[in-house]
């Protein structure tokens, strides 16, 4: 088995032109792209992958989509059912390459936002790293976090303070004093209408970057039903929805 050089591309959070010339160079240096295939739902972002790889990638490239393994999206053990489907990825994945590039080469993963935050395609080439001869290159990206507090204008904290970054999941479980500036991802329940002091304030955004970006901001009080009908409208007419918050302590 020959190796294969494998880049993990952060792509920023869905604007065209949030990816790096770091990014650019990597993507027009790449042979195949693999891209983890979702079905139709997601066609809209797909096809965002394919606007870089038309405006950057080198002629002759190729693009293989893996059909991403189905995976259980509220089960009762929460990181059993990931590692379960991560191992199904790999085994995909692991497919991909050997039926198209047999003979060694390059390729390519375009992440949206970087890499390293809330992504799992760098715990996928690890888990290929012992299976085959492979290296592997990571390319960072524009974080969601960092074009959130960008549109809306902001600095994530006051002077001094610190920030945590933290899931939906983990948002009620928030340690006490570390509550004063929270960047949340992957809260598809919007748990902050829970857990947070009325007067807390929210920086709500989705779709940063692209055409369809929405930005709601204010006391929870008074925008936590406006940003679950906005989610919920969003999600409904695209078929997707990437979207993320700040939240901020008692600044109401």
């Amino acid at each position: 088995m020959k190796p294969v050089a494998l880049r993990v591309i952060g792509i920023g959070p869905g604007g065209p032109r949030q990816i790096t010339l770091d990014a650019v160079d990597a993507i027009a240096a790449t042979d195949v792209f693999l891209i983890l295939d979702k079905g139709d739902r997601t066609s809209e972002l797909t096809g965002v992958r394919q606007q870089m790889l038309d405006a950057h990638a080198a002629p002759g490239h190729t693009v293989v989509a893996v059909p991403d393994p189905p995976r259980d999206r509220d089960p009762a053990d929460y990181a059993t059912e990931v590692r379960r489907w991560h191992a199904a990825r790999v085994d995909a994945i692991d497919a991909a390459l050997t039926a198209h590039l047999p003979d060694g080469g390059t390729a390519a993963f375009l992440v949206w936002g970087d890499p390293a935050l809330y992504d799992s395609t760098l715990r996928l080439t690890d888990a290929l790293a012992r299976r085959r001869p492979l290296s592997v290159d990571v390319v960072p990206g524009v974080t969601s976090a960092s074009a959130l507090t960008a549109a809306h204008g902001i600095v994530a904290h006051a002077v001094g303070e610190p920030i945590l970054t933290t899931t939906g999941r983990r948002l009620s479980s928030t340690p006490d004093g570390a509550d004063q500036n929270q960047i949340v991802m992957l809260d598809s329940s919007l748990a902050f209408r829970e857990t947070a002091d009325p007067d807390d304030t929210v920086y709500w955004g989705a779709c940063l970057g692209t055409e369809h970006e929405v930005l709601v901001s204010g006391r929870v009080a008074d925008v936590a039903d406006e940003i679950a009908a906005t989610r919920a409208r969003v999600r409904d007419e695209l078929g997707w929805i990437m979207d993320i918050y700040l939240l901020q302590k008692g600044r109401g």
